[in-house]
């Protein structure tokens, strides 16, 4: 790749050397018959395989491609040596404005030094890519040809109007994704602080009733005494081991009743 800058010059310098030559031809011999300049005998044609019906769209951030049909009519090979070309703007200008205020961006030139044999076809692949504000715009491509002569020759390959434009969205694209995301929990956060706030306020609740729970009731024992406890622990089932447990321990003393004594008395009387 080469930088379109030394394209112009070389452009320019192209220019300068026919300007200069016509002059001396022309100062020579001010009787002498003019003579027509030489030209390139070849067959140009430039096509964009993406544009559609509505013309040549240039999307930002992808690959424009042009396609440089040359056939070749000359006697001998003729060379390409590279190609380049700029966008212009379509606004008018004034006629005294210069020629480089027409152009909005110079595109990169690409060199090919690619010989074209004597009636022969070629295509050349031109390709570029733009980031820049939409809008409507002229695509000049030129390119610097080389006659069987030697004769260099600045041809232009296209000037047509084209459109800059942005590059089409999906809804699969994941910033995209992300963004309806926030979007909907932002929406939905909002409506929620907005119906808490206001709108719940207007519609007060009614009191739901609610049932006392039951309770249930249960049922305490009186503690015993110490005989009852014993006697219910002795009708019971034994749950220790006895053996340990002295013999005098075990077999408590039976309380015996004992008369009055005021019944002795009668008793002993009789």
């Amino acid at each position: 790749m080469v930088n379109f800058r030394w394209c112009s010059l070389a452009l320019l310098a192209l220019r300068a050397v026919s300007v200069f030559a016509q002059e001396e031809t022309f100062g020579d011999d001010s009787t002498a018959a003019p003579v027509s300049p030489p030209e390139l005998k070849a067959d140009i044609e430039t096509t964009f395989p993406d544009a559609d019906i509505f013309g040549v769209k240039l999307v930002n951030g992808k690959v424009t491609k042009a396609l440089i049909d040359i056939t070749n009519q000359e006697d001998g090979p003729i060379q390409v040596a590279f190609v380049g070309g700029a966008l212009k703007t379509t606004r008018p200008l004034p006629e005294d404005a210069p020629v480089y205020t027409q152009i909005v961006r110079n595109l990169t030139a690409t060199r090919f030094q690619i010989e074209i044999p004597a009636g022969e076809k070629q295509t050349l692949p031109y390709n570029f890519v733009l980031d820049m504000m939409p809008q409507d715009v002229v695509v000049e491509l030129l390119a610097v040809i080389t006659n069987p002569a030697g004769e260099v020759f600045e041809i232009q390959l296209h000037n047509g109007t084209a459109s800059i434009v942005e590059a089409p969205t999906s809804i699969f694209d994941p910033q995209i994704i992300f963004l309806y995301l926030f979007l909907t929990g932002v929406f939905g956060a909002t409506l929620y602080f907005v119906y808490k706030t206001w709108i719940e306020a207007l519609f007060p609740q009614a009191v739901k009733k609610t049932k006392a729970p039951k309770v249930k009731k249960v049922e305490v024992s009186e503690p015993l005494s110490g005989s009852e406890s014993a006697g219910a622990t002795s009708g019971g089932e034994k749950n220790f081991d006895e053996s340990w447990i002295p013999s005098h321990h075990l077999n408590r003393p039976v309380a015996r009743r004992v008369k009055s004594g005021a019944k002795a008395k009668k008793g002993g009387d009789q």
